[in-house]
């Protein structure tokens, strides 16, 4: 029997991954919602409404704790060694992106939102660095890592809960208010309802809000995020790396044990995407899934059938799923061209600055078609960069994001194949794929993590990182 190869004690930079992932899990928890919400966002009161499930926190809580752990970082002297890791261009093309924010935001039509959007981006480039310089190659993701995937599992089992029990209840409890005139609620708490929407007056009667109403219906869950869509995006791109911690987790447990453990693990993440209800996000993760099974070392024909029955079963499913969607005329689909030919006459009317960033709603106030409802985001990340910062600012992020994808894409399928390595890669395809059609660059929680996942891999996959590592 092979004796255990002894692990080297922790360091202070593997406490600061730690670290790291924990926060990253709160973001989570936390800070799901778009930055440009951070005015509407009203801080606790109390401790236990902090610690209260629904209760969010304001916006730049998170982006002041995350330049925190960056300065900690840095005044402990915990940079790596960047020289292999990040190169040349995605050391500069972010920094150039974040630049250019800079200059658009003296041009902003709303100085107040671009304030806020401005201190996300300083967080999130800082998250970028954060992951390629100081969080250790060899053992710092799976650090990173305890923080982030124990706060998935809670956002999943409150998924789940939402569908099967929070929802239903929630609905009949407005259907049975409205039935027996509300009188089952004391006074005070039909106030509280009626300024929140539940409840509104309709010629002298109150009647349940049938748009809520509507929406419990359909039962789509978000978890601790914003939105649905917001959940498949954290699915997408933490997803393949549950599962394969799940499966490599597991490997010394009896089988029993282990198929128990990854059943869990898939069922919540497929039961949590699927009661997402997200349509852009469920045609990613099949063409995702057909990506990696063609990666398989299987036969040619096996691999060739395998995708054939996933991506025929899972557009079937699919047809199955959002039938009526369509039926009614996939008008989700039609608000998003509206909001991107509004983008795309923002850019030309200022093609050099933008409206400035996060201000995408004040130029969509006036270009809006009449039908159309109010949007804030453009629900795409990279049509929303050129309209918010104009043409060099949409540029240089479409350059740094293609550099990274690229440059990580040749690096982990370079050398031997690292099953984590291919999990979180194919994780963060997913994300940026999604930022086609949400707006996931701007949910803090998203963000933070999906950069900081980046830098790390970009870390763990340079020959750099192959070399003894002094550093404390």
């Amino acid at each position: 029997m092979t004796a255990p190869v002894p692990q080297p004690p922790l360091r202070r930079r593997d406490y600061f991954a730690l670290a790291l992932g924990l926060f990253l899990g709160l973001a989570l928890l936390k800070f799901g919602n778009p930055v440009i919400l951070d005015g509407r966002i009203l801080p606790p009161s109390s401790f236990g409404e902090a610690l209260s499930v629904g209760q969010p926190w304001p916006t730049r809580w998170g982006n002041w704790l995350l330049l925190a752990l960056a300065a900690v970082g840095a005044m402990l002297g915990l940079t790596q060694r960047n020289r292999g890791v990040l190169g040349r261009w995605l050391t500069w093309l972010p920094l150039s992106w974040l630049g250019w924010q800079g200059v658009s935001a003296t041009q902003s039509v709303d100085g107040e939102l671009t304030a806020t959007t401005l201190l996300h981006f300083v967080a999130l480039v800082a998250a970028f660095f954060l992951g390629a310089w100081i969080v250790p190659a060899k053992r710092g993701l799976t650090l990173l890592l305890v923080g982030l995937l124990a706060a998935l599992s809670f956002c999943l089992v409150r998924a789940v809960n939402q569908r099967l029990v929070e929802f239903p209840q929630d609905r009949q409890t407005l259907l049975d208010g409205e039935r027996t005139g509300w009188t089952n609620f004391p006074p005070e708490v039909l106030r509280q309802m009626k300024a929140e929407s539940l409840v509104l007056t309709t010629n002298g009667v109150d009647v349940a809000n049938p748009i809520i109403v509507a929406k419990l219906t359909k039962g789509r869950v978000h978890g601790t995020l914003v939105y649905p869509n917001a959940l498949a995006g954290i699915l997408l791109l933490l997803g393949p790396l549950a599962l394969v911690l799940a499966g490599r987790g597991t490997g010394e447990l009896r089988p029993v044990t282990r198929w128990a453990v990854m059943g869990v693990t898939g069922f919540l993440i497929g039961a949590g995407f699927f009661w997402t209800g997200s349509k852009s996000g469920w045609l990613i993760a099949l063409l995702l899934g057909g990506f990696c099974l063609l990666r398989l070392p299987w036969s040619k024909p096996l691999k060739t059938l395998a995708v054939v029955v996933v991506l025929v079963g899972g557009l079937g499913v699919f047809g199955v799923r959002f039938r009526s969607y369509f039926a009614a005329g996939a008008t989700s689909v039609g608000a998003r061209f509206d909001y991107w030919r509004a983008a795309v006459q923002t850019v030309g009317a200022n093609p050099v600055f933008g409206s400035g960033p996060g201000t995408f709603q004040r130029p969509y106030a006036r270009l809006k078609a009449p039908e159309s409802d109010m949007a804030r985001l453009a629900h795409n990340d990279y049509l929303e960069q050129f309209s918010d910062s104009g043409v060099p600012g949409g540029v240089t992020f479409m350059a740094w994001v293609t550099v990274l994808l690229v440059t990580l894409g040749r690096r982990v399928w370079a050398v031997e194949t690292d099953l984590l390595n291919v999990a979180v890669f194919v994780g963060l395809v997913g994300w940026f794929a999604q930022g086609f059609t949400e707006f996931a660059l701007y949910i803090p929680a998203l963000a933070w993590t999906a950069f900081t996942l980046a830098g790390a891999l970009l870390a763990r996959t340079s020959k750099a990182s192959q070399s003894p590592d002094t550093s404390p």
